[in-house]
């Protein structure tokens, strides 16, 4: 892949995108490769409606499949011996099969008015997560729920708060390669946390920032002069430990060091990528999710394929999806 060093060392790889989907969603989020099917999962949060496509190399194998359903899914990851879980705004529900009956598994622990999961993916032990966002935006209250065979429990924020307060909008939720380490972002406050990872019990402890990235300046749009670097979004781990962090607004994604250290920047072929994925049959395959909701006109004419799922080749593998055990 070219690649070029900036001046601080930090990788700078050029440009090798994609577009795997020929229309736009509105916000693209929570892709997962799935390895039995060859087929890239992901939503449209607001187009209220889950996706699939089969893949092969870099180019997509038919048109893109659509599930509506009628509320917002934050986030998907597949099940052992078929089918999805899904986090939707009141709950988080099993399917059997694309298209399905939807079965709930835990009734939404907030206030829907106010809060709906988003970002979430399963554990190596077969445990759904699911972060929350709180709409009004003013208040730390969106919460980290595991979803276990004893039930749905709060893990970080929420009614339990004994690890680390709460955040407004939950994103990038990863694993350490061995497990052991725990990665879960504050979109709003710019910040990306690392927690020791308790496997047998799922509890997380001794929290600490993992990455901070620079406050948006006042005023910030598209355009200005004002240098904006975007703040962490959805994310993946790769085979070496490094955590892909995608910068909303930022038109980039991070390779961070398992010591936060900025190892590479990516160019995006959108302004507001949401979150990474690796697939293809070596996972040597990166696929990112975009956004152009409550996208600028002038932003939209210089990012016309922003929605889209755009893919490229990467040098280190990432780690295979885990699937949820019902």
């Amino acid at each position: 892949m070219p690649a070029h060093p900036a001046a601080d060392g930090t990788i700078v790889w050029m440009n090798a995108w994609t577009r795997i989907t020929p229309k736009p969603d509105a916000l693209g989020e929570s892709p997962f490769w799935h390895p039995q099917e060859q087929r890239l999962y992901w939503v449209d949060i607001p187009g209220r409606r889950i996706a699939r496509v089969a893949v092969k190399g870099l180019q997509a194998q038919g048109q893109v499949e659509y599930w509506p359903l009628t509320q917002e899914p934050g986030c998907i990851a597949p099940v052992q011996g078929g089918g999805l879980v899904m986090a939707l705004r009141d709950g988080i529900y099993l399917a059997r099969e694309w298209g399905g009956p939807l079965q709930l598994l835990a009734a939404a622990p907030y206030d829907t008015a106010k809060q709906r999961f988003n970002d979430g993916k399963c554990d190596a032990q077969g445990r759904f997560w699911a972060g929350s966002l709180y709409e009004p935006k003013d208040l730390a209250l969106g919460a980290l729920y595991m979803l276990d065979g004893q039930g749905l429990h709060a893990m970080v924020g929420g009614t339990k708060d004994g690890v680390d307060s709460g955040v407004v909008t939950a994103n990038g939720l990863a694993w350490s390669p061995d497990g052991r380490t725990a990665y879960w972002a504050d979109t709003t406050a710019h910040q990306v946390r690392a927690f020791d990872f308790d496997a047998a019990s799922g509890q997380l402890t001794h929290g600490r920032v993992f990455y901070q990235a620079a406050p948006k300046p006042a005023g910030w749009a598209w355009g200005s002069a004002a240098l904006y670097g975007g703040r962490p979004d959805g994310a993946a781990v790769d085979a070496e430990g490094c955590y892909w962090s995608a910068q909303y607004e930022g038109g980039r994604l991070l390779r961070l060091s398992p010591k936060g250290e900025v190892l590479a920047e990516v160019p995006t072929p959108a302004l507001c990528p949401t979150m990474p994925c690796f697939g293809g049959a070596d996972l040597k395959t990166l696929f990112i999710t975009t956004s152009r909701q409550g996208r600028s006109p002038q932003e939209l004419a210089q990012y016309p394929s922003a929605g889209c799922v755009w893919a490229m080749r990467v040098e280190v593998a990432g780690l295979a999806v885990n699937a949820y055990r019902a």
